[in-house]
């Protein structure tokens, strides 16, 4: 249902860098949708650009709830480790890619509110992922492309 809402790998708006955006009813109603995108999509993460909107703007949920980072700029990280990632914008395909291990976020959350997080882990790398997106940037653009390689797709219909 939600695979005609997620823009695809070519499309140039994933190559475009985000703009800021101030925080209104608009933007809520933005996150609210994502929110729904997301969670159909089965996805850690989704960016504004994922569905065509050149907005900085993120979701995420790491198992903790649905959260939300409007205007989000890294600000400091430490550590390395690769582990594999995927991309909804790019069905089927995963490979390595190194990250930092820890990092620290700023932005306003999902109401509005200034916040700093520091995250580790796979929120860093969610944190990280999506924040590449709001940038113009892709997985596979720090992926090691020995390690690219093509995933089965869940066809959720079909186990049901």
């Amino acid at each position: 249902m939600t695979d005609n809402l997620i823009v695809r790998y070519g499309d140039p708006v994933l190559r475009q860098r985000a703009d800021d955006v101030e925080f209104d009813d608009e933007i809520k109603e933005l996150i609210q949708r994502m929110y729904e995108i997301m969670a159909e999509s089965n996805g850690l993460g989704l960016a504004a650009p994922q569905i065509g909107i050149s907005k900085r703007v993120f979701t995420y949920d790491v198992g903790d709830g649905q959260h939300a980072i409007v205007n989000g700029r890294i600000t400091g990280s430490s550590g390395e480790e690769i582990s594999p990632e995927g991309c909804l914008s790019i069905p089927g395909l995963q490979g390595d890619v190194p990250r930092a291990e820890r990092v620290t976020i700023t932005g306003l959350d999902e109401n509005g509110n200034k916040v700093t997080l520091k995250a580790e882990g796979l929120l860093a790398r969610v944190f990280q992922h999506e924040t590449d997106h709001l940038d113009g940037k892709m997985f596979i653009d720090r992926a090691d492309p020995d390690t690219l390689e093509a995933v089965p797709l869940i066809d959720e219909e079909a186990e049901d």
